[in-house]
This record gives C-alpha cells, sequence and structure tokens, in this order.
C-alpha cells in the first residue's frame, strides 16, 4: 500500500460543487490498496470538510474493520469539539493527517450506505444556512458529536449500527450544507444520547451490585 497524492479525491473536484456520492465515488477511483490520507481528503471542502470527516469516522460502524472503533469514536470527538470552538475548517495531528482508509475500503463502505445515502440525497440540498453557520448551531451541533463519539467509544452491544446512522445524518448535512436534515440530526441525536446514557448507565450500575454481591 502507499499514500494517496495529495491531489486526488476532493482536491481532484470542485468540492463546493459536488455532491456527496460524486465525491465519494472520486475517493475510489485508482489503486483499490492505495491509501487516503485524511488530511487530503478534506483539502479544499471548506465549511464541508467537518462533513466528510465524520463519513470516514464512521467506517467501523459499517464495515468489519478490527481494533478501529474505539479511534473513530475519538475522531468523533474531535471534530465535535472543534466544531463547539468554532474553528472554521477541522485540524489533525500529523499521526492522524497521514492515515486514512484505502480506496477499496471507500468503495465498500459506499456500496453499503448506498440506500440510505440515496434516500437522504433525493431531500436534502443547501437551505436553512442559520441551521449550520451560527455560533450556537455550530455548539449544539459539536456537543452532540461529542456525545455520541464518547458513545461509540463504549462497549454497548448492537449499537454501532445505530450510531453510525446517526452520524450519517450529521455527516450528509454538514456535507450538504441541509440546515433542516442538520435539525433532524439534533432530534434524533438528542434522544438517541439520553436513552442510551440511561441505558448504560443501569447497566454498569448491575455490573457494579453483581460485583458487590
Amino acid at each position: 500500500m502507499k499514500p494517496a497524492d495529495s491531489g486526488t479525491g476532493a482536491h481532484a473536484t470542485d468540492g463546493h460543487a459536488v455532491g456527496t456520492r460524486a465525491l465519494l465515488d472520486s475517493f475510489t477511483i485508482g489503486d483499490p490498496d492505495e491509501i487516503l490520507p485524511l488530511g487530503a481528503m478534506f483539502g479544499g471542502l471548506g465549511k464541508r470538510s467537518f462533513g466528510m470527516l465524520v463519513f470516514i469516522a464512521i467506517l467501523p460502524a459499517f464495515l468489519p474493520i478490527p481494533g478501529v472503533g474505539g479511534a473513530s469514536g475519538l475522531l468523533v470527538v474531535l471534530l465535535g469539539l472543534q466544531l463547539m470552538v468554532g474553528l472554521p475548517t477541522p485540524w489533525l495531528p500529523g499521526f492522524v493527517a497521514r492515515r486514512g482508509p484505502t480506496r477499496e475500503t471507500v468503495s465498500r463502505f459506499r456500496d453499503r450506505i448506498s440506500p440510505w445515502l440515496a434516500r437522504l440525497e433525493r431531500v436534502s440540498r443547501p437551505r436553512a444556512p442559520a441551521l449550520l453557520e451560527r455560533r450556537l448551531s455550530n455548539l449544539v451541533s459539536g456537543l452532540l458529536l461529542v456525545a455520541l463519539g464518547l458513545l461509540l467509544c463504549l462497549p454497548i452491544p448492537f449499537t454501532n449500527y445505530v450510531f453510525g446512522v446517526l452520524l450519517l445524518l450529521f455527516a450528509l448535512a454538514l456535507l450538504e450544507r441541509d440546515g433542516y436534515l442538520m435539525g433532524a440530526a439534533w432530534v434524533a441525536g438528542t434522544a438517541a444520547v439520553v436513552f442510551f446514557s440511561l441505558v448504560s448507565g443501569q447497566l454498569a450500575t448491575a455490573v457494579a451490585h453483581w460485583i458487590h454481591g
């Protein structure tokens, strides 16, 4: 495997004019074993960069990639924190920016989420910018990404796919600049955070009682 050139993928297209599926398609062209560095994948996307990185972060929720589930959740947390503090584009540490999925992995991911993506793309379009660009909006989105990322890190059985679908809403809303879709993601994300926080808390209490007899 070799790292992809920085001129591939999003750099080869106008990041503000290309749809989400077309962006994913552009990353699959070339040697299937070629590594796509995260730092190159969001270059040129501007405000849409957060959405692309959330997309990449949820890869393990849809594909069996051993050992990276926790790292995936931590990447979502990092992106959420950056939204909360108001960064215009994401920042990644060098050792993270140099790593990434292969073109084959992105292709499999695209094929796996294609049914969801097709439905969402039919109804999503740039609108309601106040739900995406205001300081309070970024604070809410970032806070929910942090919460969902932390839950994704926890070993809660059978939840990776659920969190993956929820984060897919956030990713597409950020990529398509769709404020209404972001509003729907807020509602679904809040409900999930409340529900799974209660469930995980109850499980932790039950385990503690069992351990202490």
